[in-house]
């Protein structure tokens, strides 16, 4: 019995320490490890590629929006829209939000995670993926833009609409409260 007592006190004994035995894979990211990947994955490169990229469909939607208003806009409005947005991109504080970023990383993957995506984008096929993405995205949004662009019109018009109906029923209730006086 002493010994059967013994071998069930072992095998508990070593579970628990196998239990205990955390995989390094699948500790937490640390900050280290995240800015390696990011810094693999050329961030800072990638964010400003992605804005230049951004840049002509966002053009290209304010001339459209000076063709249709061009009677009650200044002569140098999309000149000077242009600017603006262009500065406006250039001024983000890209630093910032990379330092933003890297406590999100670290909540939604392990050491181990970050580690299998700095081995792919390290690779010739992560490189090149990482080399068109800015390219696959100015596509993207430049075939987006107008079913963007229909989808704002169609949702700004039902919004003034339900606006409109909603001014018209307080009016209607308000009137219907106030005590009408005779003469």
């Amino acid at each position: 019995m002493k010994q059967f007592l013994y071998a069930v006190v072992l095998c508990v004994s070593c579970t628990a320490f196998c239990a205990a035995q955390q995989n390094p894979a699948d500790a937490p990211a640390s900050k280290e490890d995240v800015e390696k990947y990011l810094q693999v994955m050329h961030s800072r490169e990638m964010m400003t590629k992605i804005m230049d990229a951004m840049s002509k469909p966002m053009h290209d939607m304010i001339h459209e929006q000076y063709l249709k208003h061009k009677d009650t806009l200044p002569p140098d409005f999309e000149a000077r829209e242009n600017k603006s947005m262009d500065d406006m991109f250039k001024s983000f504080p890209w630093d910032e939000m990379l330092e933003a970023m890297v406590p999100v990383y670290q909540k939604h993957f392990t050491k181990g995670d970050i580690d299998a995506f700095v081995a792919f984008y390290s690779t010739p096929t992560g490189q090149k993926l990482l080399r068109e993405l800015p390219a696959i995205t100015a596509e993207a949004m430049q075939n987006m833009m107008p079913i963007i662009r229909k989808n704002v019109d169609t949702m700004s018009q039902r919004l003034q609409e339900e606006i409109a109906a909603m001014v018209k029923d307080t009016q209607m209730k308000g009137e219907e409260q106030s005590p009408q006086k005779n003469n």
